[in-house]
């Protein structure tokens, strides 16, 4: 699978949290963002973050983040919460956006890390939205990595 190496900056995110299994019922917590983003007027890169990793915590526990990237100047209010994502590097792989393309991208990029000299980082994994690439039903998987370690 194709990907390319990038460096993130920190990201300052307005975001909608859901904690339980992860599913569908994230697609209601992205609807929360896009409709609070439009009722404020905001556009910008949508980052869709699954903290937790569901083979290690319990799906009940798992939490869900859709956010939005906003400027250090934007004053958020009391109807959204707020954080920051760390910098870092990551692998970008370009991906049709459809359920079965994510899983089959989900399932080929862990197994690629290691042959690629790259172990997963300590950060969440990424999916990535522009309106250029929603428009064109794409989305971007991000993958937090350091250099393989070995010994």
């Amino acid at each position: 699978m194709k990907f390319e190496v990038e460096t993130l900056p920190n990201y300052r995110l307005a975001y909608v949290r859901r904690v339980g299994p992860y599913g569908s019922a994230n697609i209601e917590v992205m609807q929360k963002l896009k409709k609070w983003a439009k009722e404020k007027e905001l556009t910008g890169t949508i980052l869709a973050i699954q903290q937790d990793n569901p083979t290690t915590t319990l799906p009940e526990n798992c939490r869900f983040d859709a956010c939005l990237v906003i400027s250090e100047d934007y004053q958020v209010d009391d109807s959204i919460c707020e954080g920051e994502l760390a910098a870092g590097e990551y692998l970008v792989y370009k991906v049709k956006h459809t359920a079965e393309d994510i899983q089959i991208a989900y399932a080929s990029i862990f197994p690629s890390l290691q042959g690629n000299g790259y172990q997963i980082d300590n950060k969440p994994i990424l999916e990535r939205y522009t309106e250029d690439m929603v428009n064109n039903h794409y989305c971007e998987i991000c993958v937090p990595v350091k250099p393989l370690q070995i010994g």
